[in-house]
């Protein structure tokens, strides 16, 4: 009689158990972020060294087919210079020989007849576009003035800035003061930002230090592989703030393409997290 008493009142509390936890909510896991990929390059090509017959445009946009980026930021650019022809634009043709539909060039400064600079060459329609030109004394003290080619493209929904860049070769104090000027032009901006350029300085450098305070990069120390043909210094950079909106998944230099230009291509992909996710 004890058992079956003893039985009864067991199964009661079952019951009673299952019955409080009716009403309780399932956990159920946040859905996960929709992302989409965003591969981008950064690429010194040399001026196309035209004058040297070494290096070619057609060349350098087979470097750029085969690692095929979304974004391409490209330093030392002539436009309608001697040094590579009067109807020869660099970011302009390069671009058409990479099937890229979109690009922008910012001029740094006037150089064989013609003009000199960075540009961006890009998959995506440009929305909007500036050019910045950076402290330099060309003709006084020989430091060529520098410059910044910046285009907003949408991604995923976004607005992604995309920076286009080249620092100072001979001075680390004109380079101090470029750096500066760039973090004054990303505090600016309300989107995600990602940089590329030849900073001509090493990830433990003061100017890089100084782009630290906005940017975050996947090379801050010199153990990084080098950038420049022959040397083991890392001084092409790609740069990023991500807003809470992008992820790099990816980071590396292009080892393979070692003679069209003296530098290495450098790449990144990005996680792009989609709008309204």
């Amino acid at each position: 009689m004890r058992k079956i008493i003893l039985f009864c009142i067991i199964s009661l509390l079952v019951a009673c158990g299952k019955d409080s936890n009716d009403d309780t909510m399932p956990i159920v896991p946040p859905p996960a972020k929709e992302t989409v990929s965003l591969k981008v390059m950064t690429y010194n090509i040399a001026g196309a060294a035209a004058s040297t017959g070494v290096r070619s445009l057609p060349d350098l946009a087979e470097v750029i087919k085969k690692a095929n980026p979304d974004l391409v930021a490209i330093q030392e650019v002539d436009a309608f210079t001697t040094r590579n022809g009067k109807d020869v634009h660099l970011a302009r043709d390069l671009a058409a020989l990479c099937g890229m539909d979109y690009w922008f060039f910012a001029k740094a400064m006037n150089f064989y007849g013609g003009e000199y600079g960075d540009a961006v060459l890009s998959k995506f329609p440009i929305k909007e576009s500036e050019a910045y030109t950076l402290t330099g004394d060309w003709e006084g003290q020989d430091i060529e003035t520098r410059s910044a080619a910046r285009i907003t493209v949408e991604v995923g929904g976004r607005d992604i800035c995309f920076i286009s860049t080249h620092l100072d070769h001979t001075d680390n104090g004109w380079r101090i003061i470029q750096a500066n000027e760039l973090i004054e032009i990303v505090k600016g901006l309300d989107m995600p930002v990602i940089m590329g350029g030849d900073m001509n300085c090493t990830p433990t450098s003061d100017p890089m230090k100084t782009l630290y305070q906005e940017l975050e990069s996947p090379c801050k120390t010199n153990s990084c592989l080098g950038t420049y043909v022959g040397s083991k210094n890392a001084i092409d950079h790609l740069l990023y703030r991500s807003n809470d909106v992008l992820t790099l998944s990816e980071y590396g230099v292009y080892f393979w393409a070692d003679k069209e230009s003296d530098h290495y291509p450098v790449g990144a992909i990005f996680e792009v997290e989609k709008i309204g996710q």
